[in-house]
């Protein structure tokens, strides 16, 4: 007999919606986390932080008013690190004591330790004092997450060239900033300080970010960063990084610039946590990236029993899918109905300003050969827009010409990641342009720019009833 129906390696986002969900239909389920605490890197030192960092750097830096009292106000003129830190504190704790309370009601054991294969149902787990144990489960669950990338050749010191999990713990605010990396944690980080007021770089090899998203957006969005005076080096590598006697860094690229910089933060690419589970034991093996390859409808390894979840098993990377991945996981490793997860879902990029995305790129429109109108909304057009001192922003929807369904709906502006949702529902139930044209939305608000782009679309779609 098992000890465990389930045990779950990790209490991120995949790994507790996991445990929980097992835990509901009255399975024994426990979760090791070898963190101080629950929450796992979501929590701790990605989602979470990064977010909760964002909102305060926009509330003390006053970024939202600045439409209407331009670019020199600030609701506090001098914003420390200790600042920012305060606000993080009160929301981390607060994230672990109610994951803590999910565990408690649903009955859900959990531990802390480092966990590693004996076979496919056996983990040892050493504790914090040393001491060894042995757990056994019929399935396990990998929800281990990612930890960032750090190469060699990085003179990582915790201060002045750092990653992304160290940028939380920093002490002071530089006044000028390189981020190296141009993807989605880089962004983010580099738009954040940005608009703290901090002189920010972005350095990244390929001359293009952010391809996954609609072309259009990433446009506007790049000529956003560029008019606050971001500097975007894409297409440039950086060939060395050393640290001056100064306390500064200086960072020689391979066009031969050299820039000298306060801070470097790190953030190209991130690796799965996954060295140390002694994956040879069952016969598993993560990619290059640490990674884990599994079904994309059940998340099963190649061993019957075990599964992976979240971040580990690689794009889109997200908490939000980390937790339907580890909740289906969780169900096909119990015996229980899972259902095909969703093939759209939103994806939010938390930068300033906020992208996000649901369904098809006007790009993968015509790679599909997809005869396709878009409607475009720009935030300025809408009352609310005016209200709340925004003159940028964008809303686009794409939709076929031959079955009228919106297919993509893409967001770049205040309030993104909130207003894709009503995007999503209307493709996700093959809503067509009709709805937005004879749907009434509140008024003023930011949603209404859904009426404005389908308005925009219908006006070239021409009226299906003439066409009749």
């Amino acid at each position: 007999m098992f000890q465990y129906d389930l045990v779950v390696v990790g209490s991120g986002p995949a790994g507790r919606r996991g445990a929980i969900q097992a835990a509901k239909l009255g399975k024994k389920v426990l979760v090791i986390e070898q963190g101080k605490r629950v929450g796992g890197v979501s929590v701790h030192t990605g989602t979470i932080p990064s977010k909760t960092l964002r909102e305060t750097a926009l509330n003390l830096s006053g970024w939202r008013e600045r439409g209407f009292y331009g670019r020199s106000y600030r609701v506090k003129q001098e914003i420390s690190a200790e600042d920012l830190r305060r606000r993080l504190l009160i929301t981390l704790n607060h994230e672990v004591e109610v994951l803590e309370h999910q565990f408690a009601r649903n009955r859900v054991h959990h531990m802390r330790g480092k966990a590693s294969f004996i076979d496919s149902t056996t983990l040892q787990v050493i504790k914090d004092d040393g001491e060894a144990m042995t757990v056994s489960g019929a399935s396990i669950l990998l929800a281990v997450g990612t930890k960032p990338f750090r190469p060699d050749y990085m003179p990582f010191d915790g201060k002045t060239v750092l990653d992304s999990d160290e940028l939380l713990d920093i002490e002071e605010l530089p006044r000028t900033m390189v981020v190296i990396g141009a993807g989605v944690i880089g962004i983010e980080y580099a738009t954040i300080f940005s608009a703290l007021d901090t002189a920010v770089t972005v350095i990244d090899p390929k001359s293009t970010m952010l391809d996954f998203i609609d072309k259009e957006i990433v446009e506007d969005f790049t000529y956003q960063l560029r008019d606050r005076n971001m500097k975007l080096l894409l297409g440039t590598k950086a060939e060395k990084v050393e640290r001056l006697d100064s306390g500064k860094v200086q960072l020689t690229l391979d066009n031969g610039r050299h820039l000298v910089t306060d801070m470097v933060l790190f953030a190209a690419g991130r690796m799965g946590a996954t060295d140390a589970l002694n994956l040879p034991a069952i016969g598993l093996e993560a990619d290059s990236r640490g990674r884990l390859k599994v079904n994309p409808e059940t998340f099963q390894t190649s061993v019957a029993n075990v599964y992976a979840a979240g971040d580990v098993v690689g794009f889109p990377s997200l908490a939000s899918t980390s937790m339907e991945q580890g909740r289906i996981a969780a169900r096909v490793a119990i015996g229980a109905v899972a259902k095909e997860p969703q093939k759209y879902f939103p994806y939010g990029i938390y930068a300033v300003p906020e992208i996000s995305t649901c369904g098809l790129t006007e790009e993968e429109m015509k790679e599909r050969g997809i005869p396709y109108e878009c409607g475009i909304a720009r935030f300025r057009e809408t009352s609310r827009g005016h209200i709340m001192g925004l003159d940028t922003g964008l809303l686009k929807l794409i939709f076929s010409l031959k079955t009228r369904r919106l297919l993509g709906v893409h967001i770049v502006g205040e309030g993104a990641t909130e207003l894709v949702h009503i995007g999503q529902a209307v493709l996700n139930l093959k809503g067509t342009v009709e709805y937005f044209v004879e749907n009434t939305f509140n008024y003023p608000t930011l949603a209404e720019a859904y009426k404005i782009a389908g308005l925009d679309a219908w006006n070239r779609m021409g009226d299906i009833k003439s066409e009749l």
